[in-house]
């Protein structure tokens, strides 16, 4: 049972906290995969081929890759509020500047520099979540955070949609018009951030003397429990070489081919069952909703359990499975549930997943670790859009390269199953199959 404190500070938290930084991931991933709803008629006016199209999407995660520990360890140095602001700015700026791609070239370059003004968001926030909450209610407010993702989809999908379907505006194109609207709030936000973020418990105004003290003896108490462990990492080099790190980046590699397949590709998967751009962006927000639903709920599971091995590996196959329905589905309404069963898997996998290396990395150790885990395994997101264009480009269908990232999420569940039954000191599972 929950003392009277704990559960006052633990509703706190989630109200002043979560709330904020999913609006902030909403901004973030609606200007990711905005890109599936502008290529309706993008790819035709500027001659992008679905190749093209496919390798550009994903060249987003090589610039995310390449800076993203670099920003991440930034961030630790000078505070996630002066850095996350910085890089809402600099995203919205170039979300806004991909209204003037001309052809393939500038695309690339575009989404290029796109990953490289996000790097950093995403494992920061991760960061600064565990700087915040007891490992308890870790998962749990992972997985609100991350449900932005999904909720971006399911309510920026209609919005998409909607924009996709005014009129041309100063000589702008539909597609150029989502690109400019939909890059505002990043910007106006990156402002917000720094008047409203707070970057340690101890400078939490909302939180009273005492349970500001609760709050930082209870994360002390947690830090030196881990510490206590023999294979606890708290150095940079150390975390970037750590086993754990890296297996950890390959599991996430497959859940995020799966997201950024869906992100990229399954407007169009839609709309090529006669659907115009507004039914399109109503239909893709369903699959969207079941996964917020089924997110929450298994990761308050996986909190109470205090389990994370097969709260990761049994979505990471359902995942699978929904991918191979969905290389097979022949009518809308049989995509459509394939989708569910996809968007449903991936989601509920990720909260889990993240609530793994904070049980064995701290300090600048989690900061560089957490960055190496999310740029490696989003790398996924450059390859899973990137092979399902070169195989539709090459066998006219979606299929085959929806069979490829099933493999991939077959891949990510048997890892981690390998993961937490490494027996012994140093083990790269030991701390992952069991709370601490």
């Amino acid at each position: 049972m929950q003392s009277e404190i704990e559960s006052r500070v633990s509703r706190k938290l989630m109200w002043h906290i979560i709330p904020f930084v999913m609006l902030l991931y909403f901004v973030s991933f609606l200007d990711r995969v905005n890109v599936g709803f502008a290529a309706m008629t993008m790819n035709k006016e500027i001659g992008l081929t679905p190749a093209a199209f496919g390798l550009g999407g994903g060249l987003f995660f090589i610039g995310y890759f390449l800076f993203e520990v670099p920003s991440n360890l930034i961030l630790h140095k000078v505070g996630a509020r002066i850095w996350i602001a910085r890089v809402m700015i600099t995203w919205g700026l170039v979300s806004a500047a991909s209204a003037w791609t001309a052809g393939p070239i500038s695309f690339y370059s575009l989404r290029f520099l796109l990953g490289v003004a996000e790097a950093g968001f995403f494992p920061g926030i991760i960061l600064y979540l565990s700087l915040w909450f007891p490992v308890k209610q870790r998962a749990a407010a992972t997985a609100w955070f991350m449900a932005a993702a999904p909720l971006s989809t399911a309510l920026g999908s209609p919005i998409s949609g909607a924009i996709m379907q005014l009129p041309s505006v100063f000589g702008f194109s539909d597609w150029q018009l989502l690109y400019v609207i939909e890059a505002i709030p990043a910007i106006v936000l990156g402002f917000v951030v720094l008047r409203r973020l707070v970057d340690t418990p101890a400078q939490a105004s909302w939180l009273n003397a005492q349970e500001r003290d609760w709050l930082l003896a209870q994360m002390q108490t947690e830090a030196g429990q881990r510490a206590a462990h023999s294979d606890h990492v708290v150095g940079v080099w150390k975390a970037l070489r750590e086993p754990r790190v890296l297996v950890l980046a390959l599991i996430y590699f497959g859940t995020s081919a799966g997201l950024y397949t869906l992100g990229l590709w399954a407007p169009l998967m839609i709309r090529r069952f006669g659907f115009d751009a507004l039914h399109t962006g109503f239909i893709n927000a369903i699959p969207s909703v079941a996964a917020i639903i089924g997110m929450i709920l298994w990761a308050r599971h996986s909190d109470r359990r205090e389990e994370r091995t097969w709260h990761v590996v049994i979505p990471c196959a359902l995942a699978c499975i929904g991918f191979i329905f969905a290389g097979r589905a022949d009518t809308a309404l049989m995509i459509v549930l394939a989708l569910v069963i996809v968007n449903v898997g991936i989601s509920a996998a990720k909260p889990p997943l993240w609530a793994m290396p904070s049980m064995f990395l701290s300090g600048a150790g989690a900061a560089a670790g957490i960055a190496a885990i999310n740029s490696i395994g989003n790398l996924g997101g450059f390859f899973g859009p990137a092979v399902i264009g070169w195989l539709k480009q090459s066998t006219g269908g979606y299929a085959a390269g929806l069979y490829v990232v099933a493999a991939l999420l077959a891949v990510s569940a048997i890892m981690t199953l390998i993961l937490s039954r490494r027996p012994g000191r140093g083990s790269i599972a030991s701390p992952v199959g069991s709370n601490h």
